[in-house]
């Protein structure tokens, strides 16, 4: 990250809520709905009172930034759990299209190179950035290449809209496995990021 960041409190305050950002979206509506529903699901209690615990302590994380496009399926897969997130513990949520945002982006590259996305950042009620976090949790790449090679191996030869199908199927119910480890991962940075 940059040491003077693009992303000022008062640029912060102009991204998108996500039921603002939901209504302007141009694809995958249903996506982020369904994803959304099962968020609710994986956020629990126990997850509910550690997010506000981590929130309202000393620098605690109160804002969360999120950078993504709607046509990405790690976007709208894993910012409707951030936003069920920020809705149980209170984070003010605010969301920015990469593309017309790139400055933004260009500040959280993965690995210091690529636009990965969802880029998800933290800071506190003063906007001093505290951590972030992007893409998918450690769980999904390994499990995305354990998929990709059993795919690759069983349906060798077969056309590559069969290959795709089997492989956003089994990805897709490998997903609330995802989202908790999701969960967990961002837990455990905010409260890395907190406690320092």
């Amino acid at each position: 990250m940059a040491d003077h960041s693009v992303v000022t409190k008062e640029r912060f305050d102009q991204g998108f809520r996500y039921q603002d950002y939901i209504d302007q979206i141009n694809v995958n509506k249903d996506r982020f709905q369904r994803y959304y529903d099962t968020a609710i699901d994986v956020v629990d209690e126990n997850d509910t009172k550690d997010f506000k615990d981590l929130m309202n302590g000393p620098g605690g994380a109160t804002r969360v930034m999120v950078v993504g496009e709607d046509w990405c399926p790690d976007v709208y897969r894993g910012m409707p759990l951030i936003a069920r997130i920020a809705e149980v513990s209170g984070m003010d949520l605010r969301i920015f299209p990469r593309d017309s945002h790139l400055d933004i982006m260009n500040e959280f590259l993965k690995d210091g190179q690529f636009q990965s996305i969802p880029a998800v950042v933290f800071y506190t009620e003063g906007h001093e950035y505290l951590c972030h976090w992007i893409e998918r949790p450690a769980l999904a790449n390994k499990d995305m290449a354990e998929i990709n090679n059993k795919i690759e191996t069983e349906m060798a030869g077969q056309d590559e809209q069969t290959v795709r199908r089997a492989r956003r199927d089994q990805i897709n119910g490998r997903f609330p496995d995802w989202q908790k480890a999701t969960v967990q991962e961002l837990k455990e940075l905010i409260s890395k990021a907190v406690n320092k």
